[in-house]
């Protein structure tokens, strides 16, 4: 739990930084920097209310699940999720406009996106990563009719344009401190997006090949109006 938690706020300092770099390499330019400080301090209201949820797990609170439409809440973390993939990296949103709400906590979301974005900003290099990002009703899929699901789903699929993965890595990625990154990784980003994935009653995917990119699906399950 405590290696999660350091994971996370790792995360959203790598935001914080990359705010504040953008606005001190843009000095002459007041509108920029105005814009790169807004970043990061979307970055530290962001570790704010993980130390509340936090705080509300030591009090024994547990987590709150809300009714939320997934592309809202994805196009309010565009800036944050851009500057959590950096410069080099561009971060494409396709958000379908009228999908099914479903249950989850939108700081939890927040985390486990940006976990999927930042290990596609590692796994592309050149200067020309892109990771896409888009919403989608789902009721039949081959991921899910394997699991034997017969519900509605939205689907949100983080996909870049790296290196890849074989199957046999691809196929580990769950497995707690299992990493391709050498030193600069600890092996708990994807593991923590799978627990949330639980926690909620929703599926998790991944399918990759070499030298063709890496695709994350995420179905969370829909819930009525």
């Amino acid at each position: 739990m405590t290696g999660g938690i350091a994971h996370d706020f790792r995360n959203i300092l790598s935001v914080i930084d990359c705010g504040l770099r953008l606005a001190d390499s843009n000095l002459g330019d007041p509108d920029k920097v105005r814009t790169f400080i807004a970043g990061a301090r979307e970055g530290v209201e962001e570790g704010v209310r993980l130390t509340s949820k936090l705080l509300d797990f030591g009090r024994q609170d547990g987590v709150k699940l809300y009714a939320a439409d997934l592309s809202a809440l994805l196009k309010n973390l565009e800036r944050f999720l851009q500057y959590g993939a950096g410069p080099s990296t561009r971060v494409v949103l396709e958000c379908a406009p009228a999908i099914p709400k479903c249950l989850v906590d939108p700081d939890q979301f927040a985390a486990a996106i940006l976990n999927l974005v930042i290990n596609a900003r590692d796994a592309t290099t050149g200067g020309e990563g892109e990771v896409r990002i888009n919403t989608s009703r789902c009721e039949s899929d081959n991921a899910l009719s394997k699991l034997g699901s017969e519900s509605a789903y939205v689907r949100v699929r983080v996909q870049d344009n790296g290196s890849g993965m074989p199957g046999h890595v691809a196929r580990r990625v769950f497995e707690p401190f299992f990493t391709t990154k050498g030193y600069k990784g600890n092996g708990l980003g994807v593991p923590q997006v799978g627990a949330f994935m639980r926690h909620i009653g929703g599926h998790v995917a991944v399918s990759s090949d070499p030298g063709c990119g890496t695709t994350v699906d995420l179905f969370f399950p829909a819930i009525e109006s």
